[in-house]
């Protein structure tokens, strides 16, 4: 079975969970005998041949091979950060040749042009399945199944609702609303996001598969045991885009409840994002700006070592598709208080629980959490162990089977 894929990203190359994701996937998926070719955008500045060499088809599987559109399209991007990426494209041309040659003179042109040359790549080999992951992938996607009349899998791992607190951009909406309804089969990566899709776009609920995800049972990271730079203080973690979607100001307001408590606390913030300034501005108003770390955006072995430095991890997303992050803490042996709003709370057991919007109930159970090291260990240990269970291998199966169907309802 051959699948042309198209993503936003692939590690190492990435700035969030899709990525991730992504990558996990098409492991999982080369694993069973799949045959993946993975399309995604790249900005030339960014990725060189190392780059290509590190995730090429020799270095992570003979079923995997990556291709790269010429593109400045990044995950998570506004309208502003287009073009402040263009910006610098164009001063980068000295000799008076136009960046707009090359790229879209806005996000929404860039997509669409992404969309005609990546659909190019399929007149150079033959393939089963299309497989498209979120927005900026779905009219390529679409092109390709009309030029092919191959199935099409849509992939969401969150909507535009999601990403903007309920305020969604209509074109964005528009374009997911389309690729969506054009997709044989939709698959969730919760029945939290199968619920918002069916809500927020009518799609039929009969052609939405969830498959949950997985994570890599091995990494060296895992056993680095990070000590905390704290001392005896207690550490309390977030980690995660700095934006509405992941609700760093309910951190920041259960922060200065618990510091009335136990006072000895400090609170890291690892990400960036648009509220970046506005969290800072927060913490120095509730005179705890000492009390907080914020490292700005981490990657690679350090967003491992963030974990396993805290004591508790607190995910308090308004709304999470999924939510891998809290799986990649339980792996480093750091529990979880996640929101209820998200994807990864219907498949984990040994978590603490909350609404994203109880900030009273979230600074009720980190002081708890942290005051009883009984409740702590009983809490880490079962998380940990709990983590073991989720491989790669499991949502791969499921995502093979969703293709043969789809297969079999082109036939």
């Amino acid at each position: 079975m051959k699948v042309l894929m198209f993503g936003w990203e692939f590690p190492p190359f990435k700035s969030g969970g899709l990525g991730t994701a992504c990558y996990d996937l098409s492991k999982g998926l080369s694993n069973q005998g799949v045959d993946v070719t993975f399309v995604m955008p790249f900005a030339p500045e960014g990725v060189n041949g190392e780059f290509v060499k590190l995730i090429g088809a020799n270095n992570f599987s003979k079923n995997v091979k990556v291709r790269k559109i010429n593109s400045i399209l990044t995950p998570y991007q506004s309208s502003t950060a287009y073009d402040e990426a263009l910006h610098k494209v164009r001063s980068k041309y000295a000799t008076g040749s136009k960046a707009d040659d090359v790229y879209g003179k806005n996000l929404y042109e860039e997509v669409y042009r992404y969309s005609l040359v990546a659909a190019d790549i399929v007149s150079e080999d033959h393939y089963d399945i299309i497989h498209v992951h979120d927005w900026m992938t779905y009219q390529a996607g679409m092109n390709v199944k009309q030029a092919t009349g191959k199935p099409l899998v849509a992939h969401i791992h969150a909507t535009e609702f999601d990403r903007t607190g309920g305020n969604p951009n209509s074109y964005i909406s528009d374009i997911e609303h389309k690729g969506l309804t054009a997709a044989d089969i939709v698959i969730a990566n919760s029945n939290y996001t199968k619920n918002n899709v069916i809500r927020d776009y009518q799609i039929d609920p009969s052609k939405i598969e969830v498959v949950h995800w997985g994570i890599e049972p091995d990494n060296p990271h895992y056993g680095m045991c990070e000590a905390s730079p704290f001392g005896t203080d207690k550490t309390v973690l977030f980690l995660g885009r700095i934006t509405i979607q992941k609700g760093p100001d309910y951190f920041v307001e259960a922060a200065r409840k618990v510091l009335d408590h136990v006072p000895d606390t400090k609170f890291i913030i690892a990400g960036s994002g648009d509220m970046f300034e506005r969290m800072v501005n927060r913490a120095a108003e509730l005179d705890m700006l000492d009390k907080f770390v914020f490292t700005g955006f981490l990657k690679g072995k350090d967003v491992h070592r963030a974990f396993q430095m805290a004591d508790l991890y607190v995910m308090p997303s308004v709304s999470e598709p999924f939510g891998l992050v809290a799986l990649e803490s339980m792996k480093n042996g750091t529990p979880v208080i996640m929101s209820k709003q998200s994807g990864v709370s219907e498949v984990v057991t040994h978590s603490l629980k909350v609404d994203f919007w109880d900030v009273d109930e979230m600074a009720n159970k980190i002081i708890n959490t942290l005051r009883y090291p009984e409740l702590l260990g009983e809490l880490t240990d079962n998380s940990f162990n709990e983590a073991q269970k989720f491989n790669l291998d499991e949502p791969a199966s499921k995502t093979k089977a969703i293709y043969e169907k789809a297969m079999s309802i082109m036939r």
